[in-house]
């Protein structure tokens, strides 16, 4: 075999390995390279709560889908799940939204998406839906701490919310896309608009888009004010 022979077939197999490898899906450890690698940390410093939304920019309908799947899947006590998530897109139910958002009335008109956090209401559906999927330990668990009075029960349901609410911000910051998570809203008048019947009720919503140029309050114009680290932290 000539070495111009051994020369091209050398070539094709490296451009076909090239073009192989190309074409194959990336994990997320590759997709963190092609984004340059910002850690979390780096996410947790620039993060901020938007005030003013740039409402010509919407997010994408993968965007969306994206976020939807990251709910589903966020994280919550024996994996009790006691929520449901409602992501609005439509400009007049939003305007009807901002009319009970009191002083979140902009944010809520100006974000291209609002994410409304619902926890359980109806303990008896609740409990009907973790007995298809959960362990007896798991139940267990439910009925011999949680379940010691209503009121300790619907404590327990919001604190889960909440960490779906904070799963959901790490997530749209990790995805470059500002919010605003808010609980001065009328939640009543949020479950009277939204008509979704009485299983669930309202707890805080999410205002998502793309911030404004004139937000100031983004740190780059207003640094971040937090607690130190001696304050807030203790080692053990």
């Amino acid at each position: 075999m000539s070495k111009k022979i051994v020369t091209l077939l050398l070539s094709a197999f490296i451009m076909g390995s090239l073009f192989w490898s190309c074409t194959q899906p990336k994990n997320n450890q590759q997709k963190a390279a092609d984004k340059g690698s910002v850690s979390f940390l780096e996410l947790a410093q620039t993060r901020y709560t938007t005030k003013v939304y740039d409402a010509t920019k919407k997010l994408s309908e993968d965007q969306i889908n994206e976020l939807a799947e990251i709910l589903r899947l966020a994280p919550s006590s024996i994996n009790s799940q006691p929520w449901q998530f409602v992501i609005i897109a439509d400009q007049n139910l939003k305007s009807s939204l901002a009319e009970v958002s009191l002083g979140n009335a902009s944010k809520v008109k100006g974000a291209s998406h609002l994410v409304v956090f619902r926890g359980a209401k109806n303990l008896e559906k609740l409990e009907a839906q973790m007995k298809e999927y959960l362990s007896e330990g798991s139940l267990a668990f439910y009925t011999g701490r949680v379940k010691n009075d209503e009121e300790g029960v619907r404590q327990w349901i919001g604190r889960q919310v909440y960490i779906s609410l904070g799963f959901f911000l790490a997530a749209c910051a990790d995805m470059g896309i500002d919010s605003t998570p808010m609980e001065g809203i009328d939640t009543a008048g949020y479950d009277k608009i939204l008509n979704l019947g009485d299983d669930y009720q309202t707890l805080c919503v999410v205002a998502i888009g793309y911030r404004s140029p004139e937000d100031s309050n983004q740190p780059s114009i207003t640094p971040k004010k937090r607690l130190s680290k001696e304050q807030v932290i203790k080692m053990m």
